[in-house]
């Protein structure tokens, strides 16, 4: 007997249509396509994609290629988690990928050594008083030049009800025009070994793994999470219960600026200099991983959870097509494919919603 009845107007509950986690599905997406690529490289290219060939490591899976898989990702997904939550409460942020060039600017600035090889530093951009600085400095910098930008995208969006989109494309182009006004388009290098180790080995992804649980229980566990959630699906309701839409759109924003800034830290430490260009597309990398793992475009849906898979399907597929010895062009057709697939899986799912 697969229905039971409740007694109230006829009303049936049926456990087969019982709604599965929809990070269920991302995760079985992770899976096939994880299974295609180690297919496809012991059919056609007589390796392993997953697991380790060498008869000299004593290894069953393949870790150098397991790590790089999540450490390719684990910058931008930092990116990403702010994004989850802006997209969660109804709004879009396309100037994170340029914030991040920004902040990796200045803050490289504050974090110069004095000498490199026992000559002064070629790149210096400040005199003697902002070399040798301690690590907090330019962290401190950084993290503020994130929260303004991002507290700037918040105001103009609540306050004067300009569209996500416009703020944010504003601050975009805005962003990356002061990168390249920081130093003339010139790099910024040579940071302190207190300062390179931030991004050293595996701490790109220590900090995305520690930062993706402490923001999956604020959004599942506290009031923060109830009101995106609250606000994505509905905000003129969300006025009339109580909620300050106004202030916790500029919070949302805030938090998702300081995340960009964070990844600017960790990826220029991480390369040891800061370029203008950096993060260039890296905005719209995040969406995509927010997408694919979940997140509706239209709000009040998704998860951190989500989000966190979406990284990995993308750094499985950047991984899988290098593999393949794919050239790289292909890798953003497929992304590109993804995006509009998951977009398009969305929608069927909310107009299946809309019908039950």
């Amino acid at each position: 007997m697969s229905k039971a009845s409740h007694g109230i107007g006829g009303l049936t509950y049926d456990p087969a249509k019982k709604a599965k986690p929809p990070e269920l599905n991302v995760f079985l997406a992770l899976v096939l396509i994880t299974a295609a690529f180690e297919l496809i490289g012991r059919l056609f290219m007589g390796d392993s994609f997953l697991f380790n060939t060498r008869e000299n490591v004593d290894a069953i899976f393949n870790w150098p290629r397991l790590n790089i898989i999540i450490l390719q990702v684990s910058i931008v997904g930092i990116i990403a988690l702010g994004v989850t939550q802006v997209i969660i409460s109804g709004g879009i942020d396309l100037s994170s990928g340029s914030i991040v060039g920004a902040t990796a600017m200045i803050t490289m600035s504050f974090a110069q050594t004095a000498l490199v090889n026992g000559n002064p530093n070629p790149k210096a951009i400040f005199g003697e008083w902002a070399m040798d600085l301690p690590v907090l400095v330019p962290v401190v910098v950084g993290m503020c030049c994130g929260l303004l930008a991002g507290l700037v995208n918040g105001a103009l969006i609540a306050y004067t009800r300009i569209p996500p989109f416009i703020a944010t494309l504003g601050m975009m182009v805005f962003a990356r025009g002061a990168s390249r006004w920081w130093s003339n388009g010139n790099p910024v290098s040579f940071p302190t070994e207190s300062y390179a180790s931030i991004g050293k080995g595996m701490m790109p992804v220590v900090i995305f793994v520690s930062l993706a649980i402490l923001f999956h229980l604020i959004l599942s566990q506290t009031k923060y999470g109830k009101h995106c959630y609250a606000i994505g699906s509905n905000e003129q309701a969300s006025r009339m219960s109580g909620i300050k839409v106004n202030n916790h759109k500029v919070l949302v924003y805030t938090i998702a600026g300081i995340l960009a800034a964070l990844a600017a830290i960790v990826l220029s430490s991480k390369n040891l200099t800061a370029q203008a260009g950096m993060g260039m597309m890296y905005e719209l990398d995040a969406i995509a991983m927010a997408v694919i793992g979940g997140v509706s475009l239209q709000g009040g849906r998704g998860s951190i959870l989500g989000t966190v898979l979406g990284a990995l399907i993308f750094g499985v597929i950047i991984s899988g097509f290098t593999f393949l010895k794919l050239d790289a062009y292909y890798q953003e057709m497929v992304k590109g494919a993804i995006i509009v697939g998951a977009v398009v899986l969305d929608q069927w799912r909310q107009q299946g919603r809309a019908k039950g």
